[in-house]
């Protein structure tokens, strides 16, 4: 047992990081595409902890009502679903509205040096 796994490090990796981690960017990556509000991505994640906590349960006999490893599987789900959401954001806005901004690393875009000039 430990602080961040509670059965073993191969469980935690394999249920949260890779299905839950995973799970988690694609319901970001969803939300994004159809708009959705951050505090509704927020939501998905809880259920979708809540599910996550259930597989330890169930495959690996871990704790089902555990606050502190649901908390752990919280944040790692959260996470990769802001990042999942932001990535995918970030390649919205510079591709729907080009014109206007440019991406600025994989997760940001910047307004574009020419509609700064515009605009002033």
């Amino acid at each position: 047992m430990g602080i961040i796994f509670e059965v073993s490090l191969g469980d935690f990796l394999l249920v949260t990081v890779f299905l839950g981690g995973g799970a988690a960017w694609l319901t970001g990556r969803a939300s994004a595409l159809t708009w959705r509000p951050t505090w509704l991505l927020a939501w998905f994640l809880v259920l979708l902890s809540f599910a996550v906590r259930f597989l330890h349960y169930a495959l690996f006999h871990g704790s089902l009502l555990t606050v502190h490893y649901w908390l752990v599987d919280l944040v790692v789900l959260g996470v990769l679903g802001f990042a999942g959401w932001r990535y995918t954001r970030a390649g919205q806005m510079t591709t729907q509205y080009s014109w206007l901004y440019e991406r600025s690393s994989p997760f940001s875009w910047r307004e574009r040096q020419q509609a700064r000039e515009n605009r002033a």
